[in-house]
């Protein structure tokens, strides 16, 4: 493969941490409580679901009349959604900045809800206005890693498959990329990140 000449970065746990589980055992202490929400709504799926594209209100009313016990934490998921996304990842907004200041082309693919990322986008608008364009699942109603939303966001950016290096924490949306003919790595820390980065010539 030729080298990249772009890199493509995940959101979620690569530039910020996000940490559902601490807040919701803010919102229920009691751990044995906790689980039970969590199950009985089926939370991960649910919200996985608002990252396809599905509206929160849609969703939320739905949910919240199958159990209307749940009603508040239902609503506080929508209203408080931000509080789940915790402090820049660290030392990787370093390496953005370095790769900004290089003029390595800058791009993102985010599994997100749409409801939920403007109003994160534009807390963030300084971080992000280096990136020149983000592909948000929510509002492309595709999840990684179908392929389809990789193709998708690598038109959108003009890129062939094997100019983009993809940073993602989880191994089954690196092997998606990989499968599209991208460079890939899996995020681990930020010191093998930039090792990684170093050795494609990118930093």
């Amino acid at each position: 493969m030729k080298a990249p000449t772009a890199v493509v970065f995940d959101v979620g746990n690569v530039l910020y941490g996000w940490d559902p589980e601490s807040f919701l055992a803010r919102q229920i202490a009691d751990d044995e409580a906790r689980l039970k929400f969590i199950a009985d709504v089926d939370l991960w799926a649910w919200h996985e679901r608002l990252d396809g594209g599905r509206p929160y209100d849609e969703a939320a009313a739905e949910l919240s009349e199958t159990f209307p016990d749940y009603a508040h934490l239902i609503a506080a998921w929508g209203e408080r959604f931000g509080e789940t996304i915790t402090d820049p990842v660290p030392g990787v907004h370093a390496i953005v900045e370095e790769l900004d200041e290089r003029g390595v082309p800058l791009f993102a693919i985010t599994n997100f809800s749409a409801d939920f990322w403007a109003p994160f986008r534009k807390r963030e608008n300084a971080f992000f206005s280096r990136f020149r364009d983000i592909v948000v699942s929510g509002e492309e109603k595709l999840l990684k890693p179908d392929p389809a939303l990789y193709y998708r966001a690598l038109d959108r950016f003009g890129l062939k498959p094997e100019a983009a290096m993809f940073i993602d924490d989880r191994l089954i949306n690196v092997e998606g990329a990989r499968a599209v003919g991208m460079h890939a790595h899996l995020f681990t820390s930020a010191e093998d990140l930039r090792e990684r980065l170093e050795q494609q010539g990118l930093l």
